[in-house]
């Protein structure tokens, strides 16, 4: 039986995006970084395989590629990994620009009143750089994993990021480009769009959760903005 999802008395929901793939178009430079990082490390994987983990906070990511390759590294290790993947990123970073019509989004929303917030599984020192692209000072509500227990894809940053607004996670909606970001949203309890920036197609985005998926910058018009109705289930 389908659930009737209840936003504000002004029909508006919060919204909550996550950030790599979603606002700034940085996945592949993660991407790189962090096959640079297991290089240095002497570990040799092609880039779909690290493609497929990204979205999921560090230690996730290398507990889940390193399992599946059978290798294991010490905790010492995994932590000079995750620095290395740090340093490889922020050498990078230059190259990483906003998603095509992402500050102009998040502008429409704070222009009509709809809270949003970001909700992203890197740590604050990789994500500030990808902030100031979009030109978002510190008054904006931000969730990092430095303030989480656990990220994606579990739900923790949602969730915090619901409560930073101060609105229930059920009258918001996720906006993430990887499974890891519409898994964690179905389990937080809050409505999953996928977008098609990070390399994910529309199939597996549904498959993890989300209702419906969109390409981020694909023509669309003021016509085809959607609009709170548009996610009514």
């Amino acid at each position: 039986m389908g659930r009737r999802r209840q936003f504000d008395a002004d029909g508006k929901p919060a919204f909550l995006f996550d950030l790599d793939g979603t606002l700034v178009d940085s996945v592949y430079q993660h991407v790189l970084a962090w096959r640079e990082a297991l290089e240095e490390a002497g570990i040799e994987l092609a880039v779909w395989r690290i493609h497929r983990r990204i979205g999921m906070s560090g230690g996730l990511f290398m507990n889940a590629l390193l399992r599946e390759i059978g290798r294991h590294v010490s905790a010492e290790a995994a932590a000079r990994l995750q620095q290395m993947h740090r340093q490889a990123y922020l050498r990078q970073v230059r190259q990483v620009r906003p998603l095509p019509g992402a500050r102009e989004l998040l502008a429409y929303l704070s222009r009509v009143g709809v809270p949003w917030a970001i909700a992203t599984s890197g740590r604050l020192e990789t994500a500030r750089p990808a902030l100031d692209t979009l030109g978002l000072g510190p008054e904006v509500p931000v969730i990092t994993r430095d303030q989480v227990q656990r990220a994606k894809p579990d739900p923790d940053l949602f969730l915090a990021a619901a409560a930073r607004l101060r609105v229930e996670i059920r009258a918001s909606i996720v906006v993430g480009d990887s499974v890891w970001d519409l898994l964690a949203a179905r389990r937080a309890g809050a409505l999953g769009v996928g977008l098609l920036s990070g390399g994910y197609g529309p199939d597996e985005l549904e498959r993890a959760g989300a209702y419906r998926s969109w390409c981020a910058g694909c023509g669309m018009t003021e016509s085809s903005k959607p609009t709170p109705a548009s996610f009514t289930v």
